[in-house]
């Protein structure tokens, strides 16, 4: 094992003591993940790290690429920023081949160890096995105690490590073949990105819940989680992996295998209302276009008297644009964030704790002070942040506060890859409307009706026999088996909620 700074090279089974820091802005949704693959490119692990680039809103903990030069896999796996790892030329140079996968973590299964970082990589019959995930395994923790019991010896604590488990415990003679077996035997959220000795491997769930696409770069084929990651190295947009596909990917070109039962798709609805970037193609859909269109239907839902619209940035600029635009209220920079505070330090007293908010977000005085002002956010959590921001504006003399919301109220939690808390920690699970009003200390709060996410969708609203997205967070209309929960006592549901959301 060799081990370099906070990153391993060549390492598949240890690391250092946890690292993970305090984080004061916890009134937000976290970002699951973010995988990218390309193959037979000469460049691979210089594109797959500009890949990477591109995806990190999807995850800041972590971030990993391994690569394969004919002979051998290469591994570097590092705790932080890809930019504070693979802009280096050494580690870039300790990555050769024409082929390589990457991924960016925000962690909701496993501890942020060094160990817990992807892609994971196994030797195994067939040969080398890399994996890396976007998602969550909602029966991971039971497909995990059945393999420990039956000898599996595991060296993370990641939902991911069941794959490389159930690949390498295949009888079938074709990797592919392994592969195939081994997804169905899990249930939940996945896009996964495989790489063997001869082929790049591509699959999305049968819901296709997280998402995958297929570009092309000089004749070489590219898998990534979202089109963003292609425009940063000109590559050029093929398709969507359909749910419930597996791309193969081999010097013979791309095959397509349909291993499930077709199913309608159901995809994340927070891709569109958070997670993926606001340049991003999903489904065809333009990510920035349709969060300008909640915004309109916001302001037609629940518009009000006022000065100025003002984002809370800045997942929340392109609603406030949309509902600004349909009220005809300015709209207004009210909000200033800082983008170079990073992540927020391990604050030692109550006292130093509450300017943190500070260091993030500083009131536009100029563009607010006695003014009535619309705040804009995407969603609301615990709302804790929420109660900071509508004070900031009052301390910056702004006369009336109407807080609006572009997603409908979080209710319940996510087995699926988003980091949300357990129930009773969701402030609308547990407040009425005016009672999260009062808390939050707002003139008015209002929040976008389920129908008119699906409306901004370009949907006539939601269908309840056959919804069209996986709104479970809204609903509680979970789109899967949660074995995990149902199988599990009280007290290892609470864990498991602590540790999936």
């Amino acid at each position: 094992m060799t081990q370099q700074g906070n990153g391993l090279r060549d390492s598949y089974d240890a690391g250092p003591a946890d690292t993970g820091e305090f984080d004061l802005d916890a009134d937000r949704l976290r970002e699951e993940c973010g995988v990218f693959g390309i193959f037979g490119h000469n460049d691979a692990a210089t594109i797959t790290a500009l890949g990477l680039h591109a995806l990190q809103h999807r995850g800041q903990e972590a971030a990993g690429i391994v690569s394969f030069d004919g002979v051998r896999f290469h591994s570097e796996r590092r705790l932080g920023l890809v930019g504070d790892h693979f802009s280096r030329a050494s580690t870039i140079q300790g990555l050769p081949g024409d082929t390589a996968i990457g991924h960016v973590r925000y962690s909701t299964t496993g501890e942020t160890i060094l160990r817990n970082v992807q892609p994971l990589f196994a030797e195994i019959s067939s040969g080398g096995f890399a994996v890396a995930h976007n998602g969550n395994l909602t029966n991971g923790l039971t497909l995990r105690r059945e393999l420990i019991k039956d000898g599996a010896i595991y060296q993370s604590t990641s939902d991911t490590e069941v794959v490389l488990h159930l690949v390498a415990r295949s009888r079938k003679q074709r990797i592919i073949e392994r592969f195939i077996e081994a997804l169905r035997q899990i249930e939940g959220a996945y896009s996964l990105v495989a790489m063997t000795n001869k082929k790049l491997i591509g699959a999305r769930d049968p819901l296709g819940i997280r998402p995958l696409v297929i570009g092309e770069l000089d004749g070489k084929y590219i898998l990534a989680s979202e089109t963003c990651a292609l425009d940063i190295i000109g590559a050029r947009f093929v398709r969507d992996v359909q749910n419930g596909e597996v791309v193969v990917i081999s010097e013979d070109g791309l095959e397509s295998l349909r291993p499930f039962p077709q199913v309608p798709a159901r995809p994340c609805i927070f891709e569109y209302i958070y997670f993926a970037r606001p340049d991003s193609i999903v489904h065809g859909r333009s990510v920035y276009e349709v969060r300008k269109a909640m915004g309109a239907q916001l302001a037609r839902e629940s518009g009000v008297e006022a000065d100025v619209i003002v984002p809370v940035p800045d997942s929340g600029v392109p609603a406030a644009l949309g509902y600004a635009q349909e009220s005809g209220v300015p709209f207004e920079l009210g909000i200033i964030r800082n983008h170079y505070v990073g992540r927020t330090f391990i604050q030692p007293t109550q006292n130093i704790r509450e300017i943190g908010v500070r260091m993030k977000h500083s009131a536009n005085r100029a563009a607010i002070a006695g003014k009535r002002i619309v705040l804009i956010d995407d969603s609301i959590v615990r709302g804790t942040t929420s109660v900071k921001i509508v004070r900031m504006m009052r301390e910056a003399g702004a006369r009336e506060v109407h807080f609006r919301i572009s997603s409908p109220p979080i209710t319940h939690p996510d087995y699926y890859g988003i980091d949300t808390p357990q129930r009773d920690k969701l402030l609308a699970a547990t407040h009425s409307l005016e009672d999260m009003r009062r808390y939050i200390g707002c003139d008015s709060l209002a929040f976008l009706s389920v129908d008119g996410i699906y409306k901004a969708m370009g949907e006539n609203g939601r269908n309840d026999q056959r919804p069209q997205f996986t709104d479970h967070c809204f609903t509680g209309d979970y789109p899967t088996s949660l074995t995990d929960v149902a199988g599990a006592t009280v007290k290892q549901q609470l864990s498991l909620l602590a540790e999936t959301g």
